[in-house]
């Protein structure tokens, strides 16, 4: 990268129901010698604090870290900050020296085609999008000089849903080093009261939390403090690392004297409903499961745990049925059948004889419990005050009867005709998650990912737990005609226990004294009516509470939930409508600054008169190939490990180092421009590397004269759904359809799970895929205006020992141990280089004593390498011929 002191960033954060809380701690550091009292490598980080303001359930949240360099020369240093995956980021800004540089909202068009711009002239480092289950990563490096301060700022907002009874808070604490100031402040305002409040953490016994932990709430206000000292903060009395590693919660919830509540600020209302004491309305579930191939093992173990449990939690006045599918479709009984002792015990029988078979039919596996649903109802098997649901769990995509996603939507569509909610339930990563969401949607319920894990069980059973005890069914909030505007979302399919209805709007008339609010729904023994009476301007004097109240904060909450909801509405839309929708998401997005999938966050540093860029960005969660659970940006320096290496660079020179024999064998391929060559196959791991030769310019066609080597390499990992394009002027990354494009002028990492790149800059780029395999692409630079030559790239195999026995290509085949003896050492044609004979692979050669260079430490000079070089184009050395590993592509 051409400046010293920004790296660019683009953030991932999508939308989740389950995610609430607060962001990881966030610094970290690049440095690896510790200094007692949080001095790293010549850096202190003195200060950091996360200061979260809580009114009626909308957070926000400012994440500040403050360094300073006490070296003698420049450092670098990270802020590593983890977010919830359902908080709009609303402003980042770097302060260096007391100069504050703050970030703008754009179009993410704009903001894209000024990150492009800036990478195309080298002034820009790092794209970093990352996903967890709860929580986004948000990582920037920064070169901090000689005796300068830097001081990061992020701030979020996010409303914050109830859950089980409560609403959470999360933060995930790593901060590695001491840090002299570490404070988590959290101020709670509840105009209806505060009930509970509690505070726990997973890395620290209760003892030494109480401590440093204080806590406390009286009516409407609640107060959260976590401040630990330096000796607090260390892992022994004598240590200098960090004991603050894990989770941090805050869970608390309100008085619900009233089960709704309203409030009013600026002309913006809010009314949140959460009634208690109901009884629970009988539901008819139908849980269609994919017992496919892919399902076998730990997954189907994993189900079958979780089924169990449900099926322990049944009430006896619900109603059951199971519906298997792979290639066919199965069922349990014929119709659904209540939930007695005898019939569950019957239903642990035949979940404990669920096998995994065959294909994946989601299409029919759905109509058959979309059919069984209605039947029941249609012939009254069903109590007349149930609710049907209908849970499906599937780990793949469709590949038997209809595949298609869009026409099993519209089945899927019409068949339910908005009479029940659907479930969809994606285990793993290996599936159209995006289809699974928009099809739930679309029939008013949601979709949720299970991550492949220990508490794979857990988790299903935990969304089980959310929809097993509905309240009310056909909720509709309503208020007076021609009095509100704008209003969000305000009728429901089902109410829950524990969880909360929110809807908020704007007032047509601001100087309106009063209005009602109705919340009708039908229960399990009759219909209800819950009725509210808004005093607006008695409610407006009693939220003046200005230490708790951020301004507008009603008004802000209206936008976030506007915006969440439009774009959920977006997923489902098509056409015009869906262009509309996302129009008007796009306008508030701008208008309010946050950061939605919509829209990004740019922060331009002027320095030595050219503009440094970064992007924070916000993708959607089905965007499967740029979904990682760890990701990380920042500069570093590759040390050349000294290990077994085979190389092609040059000419192009392959250069295959034998180490049992101290020596190394050396060949040329000669073919024309633009011919593409097989360097690596591996079909176990599922990498291939390929490389397009490029010649001089106007380069001769005389074999014999002319020079090539190689100008492009297309790198492929078939298991990760990666691929990446080198070029002698940048480098693109792709996972799954999702690119990510660097400079060679760029000096960062990239990292994901089993997967890290490293681009120092105008020098080479290392990639490493796991533990054991490495290669090294080196950047070979010349006048831009010389007459003949022009850049071109070395490739480097540093380490190979955890490719397969199968790995073949032309250096690939040499990864396997092969043997070669030479004898008759001769005086050949140059008296400078002799000749001998060589016997390897049954092969007897005639070969010549040369040298080539590696430049993996130094692309200009290089060190010299001695080896044996075989002629022919490594005729009798390599398999076959050398024409059998032209390919017709890099991909």
């Amino acid at each position: 990268m051409a400046c010293a002191l920004w790296t660019c960033l683009v953030l991932a954060l999508l939308p989740s129901l389950a995610a609430s809380g607060f962001p990881r701690s966030p610094f970290r550091l690049l440095g690896k010698r510790s200094l007692p009292e949080g001095v790293v490598d010549g850096i202190e980080i003195y200060s950091t604090t996360i200061s979260c303001k809580v009114t009626s359930r909308f957070a926000h949240n400012v994440v500040t870290t403050r360094a300073v360099n006490r070296a003698d020369k420049a450092k670098e240093v990270s802020f590593d900050v983890e977010l919830p995956k359902t908080a709009f980021i609303t402003n980042f800004t770097l302060t260096i020296d007391g100069v504050t540089y703050p970030g703008n909202v754009k179009e993410k068009e704009v903001a894209k085609k000024q990150y492009e711009k800036a990478v195309s002239q080298g002034k820009t480092a790092g794209l970093v999008k990352a996903s967890g289950r709860k929580l986004e990563k948000f990582t920037v490096s920064v070169n901090v000089a000689a005796g300068s301060k830097v001081t990061f700022e992020l701030t979020y907002e996010e409303l914050l849903k109830r859950h089980k009874g409560k609403y959470e808070m999360f933060l995930k604490i790593q901060p590695k080093q001491l840090v002299k100031h570490f404070e988590i402040d959290a101020h709670i305002f509840e105009p209806q009261g505060i009930s509970t409040l509690d505070a726990t953490a997973s890395f620290i016994t209760n003892d030494l939390l109480g401590s440093a932990l204080t806590k406390s709430f009286s009516g409407k206000k609640g107060h959260v403090s976590f401040k630990p000292s330096l000796d607090q903060q260390r892992s022994c009395p004598t240590c200098t690392d960090s004991l603050l590693n894990g989770d941090f919660t805050i869970t608390y919830d309100v008085n619900r004297e009233s089960p709704a509540n309203v409030q009013v600020v600026n002309g913006y209302f809010v009314h949140f409903f959460a009634p208690q004491g109901l009884p629970v309305v009988p539901k008819n579930v139908v849980f269609v499961i994919d017992v496919s191939g892919s399902m076998s093992g730990r997954k189907l173990a994993q189900t079958k745990d979780a089924l169990f449990k449900i099926l322990e939690d049944m009430k006896e006045e619900d109603f059951l049925n199971f519906i298997l599918f792979s290639g066919d479709v199965t069922t349990w009984k014929d119709h659904l059948i209540q939930a007695t002792p005898e019939n569950l015990k019957e239903a642990r029988t035949f979940v404990e004889n669920i096998r995994d078979q065959g294909m994946t039919n989601i299409n029919d596996g759905l109509l058959r419990g979309i059919s069984m649903l209605t039947r029941a109802r249609e012939e009254h098997l069903v109590p007349e005050r149930s609710t049907s649901i209908l849970i499906m769990l599937t780990d793949g995509d469709a590949n038997v009867g209809e595949r298609r996603p869009e026409k099993i939507q519209e089945n899927v569509r019409n068949a339910i005709g908005g009479q029940f909610p659907l479930y969809n339930l994606g285990f793993g990563k290996n599936l159209n998650y995006n289809f699974l969401e928009s099809m739930a949607l679309e029939n008013s319920g949601l979709a949720r990912r299970i991550y492949e894990d220990s508490d794979a069980h857990l988790q299903l059973q935990g969304f089980y737990e959310e929809v097993a005890n509905p309240l009310l069914t056909g909720v509709e909030v309503e208020y007076p005609e021609n009095a509100i505007l704008d209003l969000t979302q305000n009728s429901y399919q089902h109410f829950y226990d524990g969880s909360e209805i929110v809807v908020a709007g704007r007032l047509l008339d601001e100087n309106m004294n009063s209005f009602k609010a109705d919340v009708k729904g039908h229960g399990a023994i009759n219909d209800l009516t819950f009725t509210e009476e808004v005093d607006v301007k008695e409610m407006e004097e009693a939220l003046k509470e200005r230490d708790y109240i951020f301004g507008d904060y009603i008004e802000r909450l209206w936008a976030y939930l506007t915006i969440e909801q439009l774009l959920e509405k977006s997923k489902k839309a098509h056409g015009d409508e869906k262009q509309n929708l996302t129009a008007q998401a796009l306008e508030l997005s701008l208008k309010y600054h946050f950061v939605t999938p919509l829209t990004s966050m740019v922060v331009t540093k002027p320095e030595d008169n050219e503009d440094q860029t970064a992007i924070a960005d916000k993708p959607e969660e089905g965007a499967e190939a740029t979904s990682v659970t760890s990701s990380q940006a920042y500069l570093t320096s590759y040390q050349p490990p000294q290990k077994t290496y085979h190389y092609v660079d040059g000419d192009p020179h392959f250069i295959i180092q034998v180490p049992e024999k101290g020596d190394a064998i050396c060949f040329n391929i000669d073919e024309d421009p633009g011919t593409v060559l097989r360097l690596i196959h591996d079909p176990v791991t599922g990498l291939t590397v390929n490389g397009q030769i490029i010649g001089d310019k106007g380069s001769s066609t005389d074999s014999k004269t002319r020079k090539t080597y190689f100008g492009k390499l297309g790198i492929t990992n078939a298991q990760m759904d990666f691929r990446m394009e080198v070029t002698t002027e940048k480098i693109t990354l792709w996972n799954g359809e999702a690119a990510s494009i660097f400079s060679w002028l760029d000096t960062i990492v990239v990292t994901q799970d089993g997967l890290s790149v490293s681009i120092n800059n105008k020098k080479n780029m290392v990639v490493s895929f796991g533990d054991g395999v490495t290669f090294v692409v080196v950047l070979h630079q010349v006048w831009k205006k010389h007459p003949v030559h022009q850049d071109f790239l070395g490739f480097y195999m540093v380490d190979s020992h955890r490719m397969s026995a199968q790995t073949h290509g032309l250096l690939g085949q040499f990864f396997h141990p092969f043997d070669f003896e030479v004898s008759d050492i001769r005086p050949g044609s140059d008296p400078t280089k002799p000749d001998a004979t060589m016997l390897v692979k049954d092969h007897r050669l005639t070969v010549t004593r040369g040298s080539q260079k590696d430049y993996r430490k130094d692309a200009r000079v290089g060190t010299k390498v001695m080896c044996w070089f075989v002629h022919n184009n490594g005729e009798g050395l390599i398999d076959g011929v050398h024409t059998d590993y032209i390919v017709s592509s890099l991909f």
